[in-house]
């Protein structure tokens, strides 16, 4: 590589690499608080949460390769040509083609990386996800036992504890109550209490300690009342369902299996939906080798100006091109329009005025595409600084 591909290698990589890792964080620290909230309702153990986090970050990985490599560039760019170094590489005769290779070898890398990851990972980590949601719903991941609440070990158990200590070793203020399928009832009430493992994985001694057990039966007259200074309760686990297998959703589909069940699924409407899904992650990441070009017709501001104008567009553009792909989605899914026509044709309107843009900036002398709006964002400061309060008294000062 010749000596200005090595600068704009560094140029770029600092920004792409930096915007990349905030937008994961931002992402993450968003759905952590939500399944942080998810898992405590659930009663599950805090433990979950960093794996299901683990299996969500491919989701947003696929995100936040594309904003990071237009941010990496746009920025580089911005950075080349309010340091006038742009116009020093244009005199010697760089093109605005010459300089785009290394950006280019970051699109292509990023984009193969992108296709792997929406394409195969992102699909089996999505699968691993719900698989974690269903035991957590279902107990198979173990309850914890909320202090001064009841809770109900399937429909014949229900326990309360008053204090907990040590962790959960040293149990004080217990009561349990046992409905058995013969109609028989038991409610226990202790000083203390111990839970043991035993050999069978689905039961667990509870071990109490000065307490009263009641014992009510059909044929009893009366409930047998018994006081006990240590007495071992089996408690039966509930037994958790089995998940089922992978593929319920499209989300959860490689990219060739996608591509089979658009061809082959039994239904119209799931060939559709198969077809659909397919061809949104396929424009997802063609999307990726239109950045570059588009990054560098945002990235330079007119003659003599600092506005960052360019970073706010470029982001607004982005984000709002992947909401018009998801919508798209949807109806292609839904069978109204063609999955081939709803999610190519805006990729190809999109093409068509990045193209334009980076013409304009690259071929015509002067040419600013974004120009208008600059004058307009320009003006509309200026007047709003007029009128904030206090202004106009400096001014006279």
């Amino acid at each position: 590589m010749k000596s200005i591909d090595r600068y704009m290698v560094r140029l770029i990589a600092v920004p792409l690499f930096s915007t990349l890792v905030i937008a994961a964080m931002l992402l993450v620290l968003d759905r952590m608080l939500r399944l942080f909230d998810f898992v405590a309702t659930q009663g599950g153990p805090v433990s979950v949460v960093w794996r299901m986090l683990a299996n969500l970050l491919p989701e947003y990985l696929g995100l936040g390769i594309p904003i990071g490599l237009m941010l990496g560039v746009l920025l580089a760019f911005r950075r080349l040509a309010t340091t006038s170094e742009l116009d020093v590489l244009r005199g010697v005769g760089m093109s605005y083609g010459r300089l785009l290779r290394v950006p280019y070898y970051y699109a292509i890398t990023l984009a193969a990386l992108n296709l792997a990851i929406v394409g195969y990972v992102q699909p089996i980590a999505r699968y691993y996800y719900e698989g974690l949601r269903f035991e957590l719903r279902t107990g198979a991941l173990g309850a914890s036992i909320k202090v001064g609440e009841f809770t109900h070990f399937g429909d014949s158990m229900t326990l309360r504890i008053e204090q907990s200590r040590d962790k959960g070793r040293e149990l004080s203020g217990i009561f349990v109550h046992y409905d058995n399928p013969k109609g028989a009832s038991y409610s226990v009430t202790a000083r203390q209490g111990q839970f043991l493992a035993t050999d069978d994985p689905n039961t667990i001694i509870f071990r109490l300690t000065d307490g009263t057990l009641i014992q009510g039966d059909p044929k009893f007259r009366a409930p047998r009342v018994l006081t006990f200074s240590a007495h071992d309760l089996p408690i039966p686990l509930p037994r958790s369902e089995r998940f089922r297998v992978r593929g319920g959703r499209n989300l959860e589909f490689t990219l060739p299996e996608l591509a089979r069940l658009g061809q082959t699924a039994a239904s119209e409407a799931q060939r559709a939906s198969s077809r659909s899904e397919f061809h949104f992650r396929i424009v997802e990441v063609a999307t990726m080798f239109l950045l570059p070009m588009l990054a560098v017709a945002l990235g330079v501001p007119p003659k003599r100006s600092t506005s960052s104008l360019g970073v706010f567009m470029g982001v607004v553009l982005l984000v709002t091109y992947h909401k018009i792909n998801e919508y798209a989605a949807s109806f292609g899914e839904l069978g109204r329009v063609d999955p081939v026509v709803a999610l190519w044709g805006p990729f190809a309107i999109f093409a068509a005025l990045v193209v334009w843009m980076f013409h304009t900036v690259a071929y015509v002398p002067g040419g600013q595409p974004i120009g208008a709006l600059e004058r307009v964002f320009s003006k509309a400061g200026s007047a709003i600084a007029r009128r904030v309060p206090g202004r106009s008294r400096r001014a006279a000062a």
